[in-house]
Formats: structure tokens, sequence, C-alpha cells
């Protein structure tokens, strides 16, 4: 359970996990999130596109966002 003092002074996460995004460069889905000053990083994996011709691993792509430079899609 949060202090009322960190409450007080931290706000919620905009963003829940595996949340849709997107974002300038791309969309994708939050994975984590953590506070930082005054607001929230969060880790998201980008959408993968078209399957390159010799497979795929894993996720093309994930990236560090602050939550200013991300917006919802409903």
């Amino acid at each position: 359970m949060k202090s009322k003092l960190w409450v007080e002074h931290h706000s919620l996460p905009k963003f829940s996990r595996e949340r849709v995004v997107r974002f300038i460069g791309g969309s994708g889905k939050i994975k984590q999130y953590k506070p930082t000053a005054g607001s929230w990083s969060y880790t998201v994996e980008m959408d993968m596109g078209t399957p390159p011709d010799m497979g795929r691993i894993g996720f093309e792509t994930t990236v560090l966002l602050d939550e200013a430079d991300i917006q919802g899609v409903e």
C-alpha cells in the first residue's frame, strides 16, 4: 500500500499493461511501466509488420517512452 505522501506527489499511470497505444513512429502494446520524475515511463512492444522471408524469432522492437509521448487507441 502506498503512503498518502507518495500518492500526493505521484499521479497514477494513464495507460495499463496490454493496452494498445500509438506514438510517433508506430503503435504497440504496453508491457511494463514505472514511475519517473513526476511522470511514468512505459515499455512498449511495437506492432510486428509483414514477416520477412527468413522468418521471425521475436518482437522486432521494444521502445521505452515517456507518458507524454503516447496516445491511447480506443
